[in-house]
């Protein structure tokens, strides 16, 4: 009997012992810059314990802006993360990341304001933006969109005087009356319209741009860890198609999230983002990165950037997209089971 009994304890020992290795979870270092509306998946996935059902542990890492971001990056300091195209192209340059994803089509959130007082007289008369000094982020999407918009006013950009400044440090310079021209990105846009009445005189879908936000990874990591880097686009993607089929609760989550960031914004700018930046699911992700018939969409749209970049002296040459952009680790979340039917489930 007593044998019995031990031979019985012994494998509910092992029994356990494998359903806590099944349940092991691999840390993870994610990388994102706070209160933005790409970085939404960060904070509801871990809201909702998500990364713990695909056996990851994140620890995240935050950053002001994308270009600071993407140099941590040499030093190993995180493996995944999102950041704007404009750093994902010079990270690809500069540390060899790779964008495996996009995070959302940000062309209508970057964009060139100029404060109440002025805003007339620039909308009706854009090239008197000459002269102006032009307080933005440099190396970001909110620089891409400005001088995409400059361009469209036919406004060189040596006509102009970029300053460069942080968008906490733009936003408390048009607040104070300390400057009259903008270049920044949702929702910062929102808090100028908000507290400063500043207006948007032109967007990056307004010149043309396409601005899309990626999804990167080191690509020692990804080589390395494959089944992390699928399991992190799963979570990733779930969050987005929760919060489609829940808009009410997903709202009111965003502004949680931003207000943890620092930024407090009425319901109607997060109406504005839901409404103005598209996100991709699992099928829009393989699809804009397919290149079965040639370059894909997204070949298409880093190219521009890499243009964009060499022409203002930022790289000596762009990078090969072929060379850092890749659907491989999308693909392996497609031809998963498990793992699609964890990033589909609230798919409609």
């Amino acid at each position: 009997m007593f044998k019995r009994l031990g031979a019985v304890l012994v494998t509910a020992a092992m029994l356990a012992g494998v359903s806590q290795g099944a349940r092991a979870e691999t840390p993870i270092n994610v990388s994102y810059q706070p209160a933005l509306y790409w970085a939404l998946p960060y904070y509801v996935a871990t809201e909702k314990n998500w990364w713990k059902d695909v056996g990851l542990k994140p620890n995240f890492s935050v950053f002001p802006a994308g270009a600071p971001q993407v140099a941590a990056a040499q030093a190993k300091s995180w493996d995944v993360g999102g950041a704007g195209s404009v750093p994902a192209v010079l990270g690809a340059a500069r540390s060899g990341l790779l964008t495996i994803g996009i995070t959302n089509d940000e062309s209508k959130a970057n964009v060139l304001m100029i404060s109440g007082a002025k805003f007339d007289e620039f909308k009706a008369d854009p090239k008197k933006l000459k002269g102006q000094r032009i307080l933005l982020t440099t190396n970001s999407t909110g620089d891409y969109a400005v001088r995409s918009c400059l361009t469209k006013y036919g406004v060189s950009f040596g006509d102009v005087q970029f300053v460069n400044l942080g968008q906490a440090q733009i936003i408390s310079a048009i607040t104070s009356n300390n400057g009259d021209v903008a270049g920044v990105w949702a929702p910062n846009n929102y808090t100028l319209e908000e507290k400063a009445g500043a207006k948007t005189l032109c967007t990056g879908a307004d010149a043309g741009a396409a601005i899309p936000g990626a999804l990167i990874v080191r690509a020692e990591y990804a080589k390395e860890h494959p089944k992390e880097v699928a399991a992190y686009l799963a979570v990733y993607i779930r969050v987005w198609s929760w919060a489609k089929a829940n808009p009410k609760e997903a709202r009111a989550m965003t502004k949680k999230f931003y207000a943890q960031g620092g930024v407090d914004i009425s319901d109607a700018a997060i109406e504005k983002e839901f409404a103005q930046r598209p996100v991709f699911l699992l099928d829009e992700q393989l699809k804009i990165m397919d290149r079965s018939k040639g370059a894909s969409e997204v070949d298409g749209w880093l190219t521009n950037i890499g243009k964009f970049m060499v022409d203002v002296g930022t790289l000596p040459s762009a990078p090969d997209v072929k060379s850092f952009v890749t659907d491989e680790y999308m693909k392996m979340v497609a031809a998963d089971p498990k793992l699609k039917a964890f990033a589909t489930e609230f798919t409609k």
